[in-house]
């Protein structure tokens, strides 16, 4: 998976959008104020963060070496995920989507209903 991949990938959901609230250099995509993703898209090698629930988020570091505690956030609630071909682009999807769900499901159910609406 590319950045331009990573991107699309990540504004794939309903509501999502590509904010730089930590400089140019590091997009962070957020649903309703939250985020659920970040990378430096410029970065070698490409990596991405994401929330997972804590159980998975362990259970998929000793499954890959290509995932990891995530970098400057609560490594309890977020991987890093280094996108060097080890993994399946499809995990990696899987994974965004996964972070999304989660931030969604935290949401009001007002805000989680709207966003319903738009898929």
């Amino acid at each position: 998976m590319n950045a331009a991949a990573l991107r699309r990938a990540c504004l794939a959901h309903a509501g999502a959008v590509e904010d730089f609230p930590f400089g140019p250099e590091t997009s962070v995509f957020k649903v309703a104020g939250k985020m659920f993703a970040l990378s430096a898209l410029d970065r070698v090698p490409l990596a991405v963060s994401v929330k997972c629930e804590p159980e998975l988020a362990e259970d998929l570091r000793a499954s890959h070496a290509a995932i990891r505690p995530g970098y400057h956030l609560n490594k309890r609630h977020w991987n890093t995920i280094t996108l060097d071909g080890s993994l399946a682009d499809a995990l990696v999807r899987d994974l965004i989507e996964d972070s999304y769900d989660l931030v969604v499901g935290g949401l009001p159910k007002r805000a989680r209903e709207a966003l319903l609406d738009r898929r």
